[in-house]
């Protein structure tokens, strides 16, 4: 451990630990070796089980913190006078969770009203631990002014504003809305941060006086994002103590807004959106069928809560039995409509230890609105020494905007897919084009309320098939084809979105979300073919591991390749990786390390490695070699200490196709890795494959890998 980042609160409701983690997110983004540390629990309201900050790294970022000391102990340390001894304790579990890092965050204990030994032990951890502190702050019902002296009254227990260690403030839940009790009027703050606008960290640094010093800096400003604060329907169950009626998907749909049906239903009606939680007397059966109508429609409610402790009649149920099945959730509370209201404005707005999709939504809303960079040059980390996880995923994005390219999605009226192609129109990852009805992809948008950007391109496939039927004759005309039966062909949206591919109408196609991979490939080794000097058509996955990303090949196409086409994959493989801002060391994987093994497959993996070495001598290639020995250097050590490659590997070539997609799927499966691919090589145009499981996730990243990989055969 190099340095120390001490993180602190100005106060309750900041959301300090979600900085915290976005922190260590960001940091991880740059390449920076970064670990965590609680030194101290600190434990609110009904929270059990595990601490909830040490908990959250450890299954979000696979960092695993040292047990923190419970809060109990350490006030009893303080009472008996054994603050010293309190911060050895600090000292040895701060130590232990950084021992391999270059940076370690620390996040400290949240001010509480009225005990003062909170701030004491604050700066007592800051000081043991020799840390630059920073600190979170968000102005909630403050005003601007008073933002203002809440930042420096804190920075003051650690020495103020201007002491070397005190480096600046993110701030955090920038435009987030006054609770109800503030009446906000702007002639008495001229300057005063409302709900309306949106303040960077550069502009904060204008508005408030604390950070007109250059020596304490607004290192971030996040911005408020309601999604980010979305609680899951299970989470407002157990709030309320609600009794379910159907469980549904309760545990996977969010509160995005609440609607209170009082009124009659036509004047509710527009009300029924995707992430609504309708709340409304147990007894109003007009609501609840009204509610099971839009499901059936398509329009994933968060859920139904039926008030009063009243129950509807089996008839009623029974009407809504199809309803129920599309994963609608509906729960029963005893507390009347105004009651359940009331409590369900008064839920907190943290995390729960146990969401992990929306702490990795919250995570990367904060990294992009941090300063990392600032942060490692100060501790002097900034050079890059791996692509771990986080950093081969911001590459992607950051290349992908780059490159700026059209990348067409045939399957354009699949859920998945439109909110997808959404979300790369939002971060500019690239031009999307969706092939399908116009109309049905509008109305699964608005039902889903998915917000299609002006940029995004739906394209009619009755209108544009005529214009590529005489193309794809003449593509073709040597099997045979002719115009009626190209046109056939073309009512495949996977053959139409090829062949615009192949007159340059787009850069790169990506489907297979409700298509096989036969499918998608079969098109496109007849319309767009190989590359010149390749020998095959394969594919490789970008595999995720906890400490850094790595490339497995071919694990999706190629059955049993022969030495010369193992070769040619083992150079693709090589080629992709560094495309993709990984430094290939190819590890030739077989049952046998070096020469100690015989028999025909590892004969054909010893010549596809000399094949390979021969016609690339600027890879570094080495083979046969067993997994362990080319992934683990304590096995390397003993198995191939000459070797390059060995413990050291970074592309990982298999024999066949059963080897690679059974050891892809294992790792994946038993290590909880996220994989990325498959992304093939070989084509003159990018085309890529998609699990027909994908997540919404999934689908963004391929399209950003395809983007890229257009850009690159652009260059070539």
């Amino acid at each position: 451990m190099k340095y120390t980042y001490f993180v602190t609160a100005t106060g309750a409701g900041t959301g300090l630990t979600s900085v915290c983690l976005g922190l260590v997110r960001a940091l991880e983004q740059l390449g920076v070796r970064v670990a965590f540390c609680k030194p101290i629990a600190q434990q609110f309201d009904k929270e059990q089980g595990p601490e909830r900050s040490t908990h959250l790294v450890n299954v979000t970022l696979g960092l695993h913190p040292e047990k923190p000391i419970k809060l109990a102990h350490a006030q009893q340390q303080l009472a008996l006078g054994q603050a010293d001894r309190l911060m050895e304790e600090v000292i040895q579990l701060s130590q232990a969770s950084g021992e391999d890092a270059d940076i370690l965050i620390v996040e400290g204990l949240v001010p509480v009203a009225d005990e003062n030994y909170i701030a004491e032990l604050n700066r007592n951890m800051a000081k043991a631990l020799d840390a630059d502190v920073i600190l979170v702050s968000a102005k909630n019902s403050d005003s601007t002014a008073q933002l203002n002296e809440r930042i420096k009254m804190t920075a003051s227990l650690f020495g103020g504003i201007h002491h070397r260690k005190v480096v600046g403030c993110i701030l955090n839940k920038v435009g987030a809305p006054a609770p109800a009790s503030q009446q906000v009027i702007a002639e008495e703050d001229p300057e005063e941060l409302g709900t309306a606008k949106h303040h960077s960290a550069e502009e904060f640094a204008a508005i408030l006086p604390i950070f007109q010093k250059d020596d304490f800096k607004c290192i971030g400003a996040v911005q408020w994002n309601p999604l980010l604060v979305a609680p899951r329907t299970a989470d407002v169950a157990e709030h309320l103590g609600a009794r379910i009626i159907n469980e549904g998907q309760m545990s996977e749909r969010r509160v995005q807004s609440i609607t209170v049906c009082a009124r009659t239903m036509p004047n509710m009606l527009h009300t029924l959106k995707a992430g609504t939680l309708v709340v409304t007397p147990g007894d109003r059966d007009d609501i609840l069928l009204a509610a099971c109508m839009a499901a059936l429609n398509g329009v994933p409610l968060a859920g139904v809560i039926l008030t009063g402790g009243l129950q509807p009649i089996p008839q009623v149920m029974d009407l809504c039995h199809s309803a129920f099945l599309t994963g609608l959730p509906v729960l029963t509370s005893e507390h009347n409509t105004f009651r359940s209201a009331q409590l369900l404005n008064s839920m907190n707005t943290e995390v729960p230890a146990n969401d992990i999709q929306r702490m990795e939504s919250v995570m990367n809303a904060v990294a992009g609105s941090i300063n990392a960079k600032w942060l490692a040059e100060r501790a002097q980390v900034i050079e890059e020494r791996r692509l771990s996880p986080p950093a081969f995923r911001h590459l992607l994005v950051k290349r992908a905007r780059k490159a700026a390219k059209r990348i067409i999605l045939p399957e354009g009226s699949e859920p998945r897919t439109i909110r997808a192609a959404a979300i790369c129109h939002e971060k500019g990852i690239a031009h999307c084009v969706l092939l399908g009805n116009p109309d049905e992809i509008r109305r699964i948008a608005q039902t889903l309320d998915i917000i299609l950007p002006d940029s995004i391109e739906i394209i009619d496939p009755a209108i544009a098939v005529p214009k590529y039927i005489d193309a794809m004759v003449e593509l073709r005309k040597h099997k045979g084809l002719s115009a009626p039966m190209a046109e056939a062909q073309l009512e495949d949206p996977i053959v139409l979105g090829t062949m615009m591919l192949a007159l340059n109408d787009v850069d790169g196609l990506v489907a297979g979300a409700i298509h096989t991979t036969a499918n998608t490939v079969r098109p496109a080794l007849q319309l767009i073919k190989t590359r010149p000097n390749t020998k095959l058509v394969s594919s490789v996955f970008f595999m995720l591991l906890p400490d850094q990303a790595v490339v497995y090949g071919d694990c999706a196409i190629n059955p049993d390749p022969n030495a010369e086409e193992l070769a040619d994959i083992a150079i693709q493989s090589g080629d992709s990786a560094r495309a993709f801002g990984i430094e290939p060391r190819i590890a030739m994987i077989s049952y046998s390390t070096g020469i100690s093994g015989t028999g025909s497959d590892v004969e054909k993996v010893r010549e596809a490695t000399r094949i390979a070495q021969k016609l690339r001598p600027d890879l570094l290639i080495d083979g046969p070699m067993q997994y362990d020995a080319a992934s683990t250097p304590s096995v390397a050590a003993s198995k191939a200490p000459d070797s390059l490659v060995a413990g050291r590997a970074t592309v990982f070539v298999f024999p066949d196709l059963n080897t690679g997609n059974t050891t892809y799927k294992a790792v994946q499966r038993s290590a909880n890795v996220i994989s990325i691919g498959p992304m093939l090589q070989g084509l003159r145009k990018p085309v890529n494959d998609l699990s027909r499981g994908a997540l919404v996730e999934d689908i963004v990243y391929t399209i950003a890998l395809t983007a890229i990989q257009a850009d690159q055969m652009s260059d070539q």
